[in-house]
């Protein structure tokens, strides 16, 4: 399954980063916590140099919880500030305004000292597509200023939005990068969403999405779908079984493994399949 995928529009998102720069304080990147390797742009690194940066590891409620610890230890450890947050619920949300300006504190002690009390804190919100970047946004201006939708692309333009009197967001639309160096990678930001589903066979999607889950979460695979997880089988072949027991059933009595597929990616996407979190620490290079 090879995915690429660099539509104009994020090129030109690139161009943006680079001249908007200059006009924030910190850069808030967002993750999505089921993968927050493969949700990271490798080219966010030299985008925003060494801008102050925090990283938010968004739906969390959608990932292990176990696993969620782990990371935010994992990014600690390597001295980068973290937030978890669940846009849905605005868990963690709220911690927002105070990890920037803690992220910002001798920038913000040196402003005071030159009488800039009043002077607000800027920053820019970056994060690959369909991460939950406009919902975050939303959230912690508690308005619809972003505009959200479940599918990659929607924020086209640069849009500032204020939190507060002493806050401003530069929202960005989301970015990918040219080539995928590790298919997994583009495997991982598929089975979320992050790129669109028109571009691959779903099948082959969702047979890659129950292989991983079902080696890593299959007391939930089994659950979910009543169905024997047996180690050798195939992701195919555990999808077919989920598809029989569901009832999908086509002509001459053979699964409809399109319809199964899109239910798969619907439940796991939409967090009813369950909490997983599809990369360790560990895994990490």
């Amino acid at each position: 399954m090879d995915i690429q995928w660099y539509p104009g529009h994020m090129a030109k998102t690139r161009r943006m980063i680079g001249e908007n720069l200059k006009s924030v304080d910190a850069v808030t990147e967002i993750l999505d916590a089921r993968i927050p390797l493969s949700s990271r742009n490798p080219e966010m690194d030299s985008m925003v140099g060494d801008k102050p940066r925090l990283v938010v590891l968004n739906r969390a409620d959608q990932a292990d919880e176990a696993m969620n610890r782990a990371w935010v230890e994992w990014f600690r450890s390597r001295g980068q500030a973290v937030l978890l947050t669940d846009c849905k619920s605005g868990a963690g949300v709220n911690q927002f305004s105070a990890a920037v300006r803690g992220l910002l504190k001798d920038k913000i002690e040196r402003w005071a000292e030159k009488g800039q009390t009043g002077r607000p804190v800027r920053a820019m919100v970056v994060g690959i597509p369909n991460v939950g970047k406009s919902t975050f946004i939303n959230q912690v201006a508690r308005r619809k200023s972003a505009k959200a939708q479940n599918r990659p692309g929607v924020t086209r333009g640069k849009q500032w939005i204020t939190v507060d009197p002493g806050l401003e967001l530069l929202d960005t639309p989301g970015i990918l990068w040219p080539k995928f160096e590790d298919q997994r990678v583009g495997q991982h930001l598929a089975y979320t969403g992050a790129v669109k589903d028109a571009i691959m066979d779903l099948e082959t999607l969702a047979s890659g999405l129950m292989s991983l889950l079902s080696e890593r979460y299959p007391e939930a695979v089994s659950a979910r779908y009543k169905i024997d997880v047996s180690p050798s089988a195939e992701g195919w072949e555990l999808l077919e079984a989920a598809g029989r027991r569901r009832g999908f059933l086509i002509s001459g009595g053979e699964v409809d493994l399109e319809r199964m597929s899109r239910v798969l990616l619907e439940e796991f996407r939409s967090g009813k399949l369950g909490r997983f979190t599809l990369e360790t620490p560990e895994e990490a290079k």
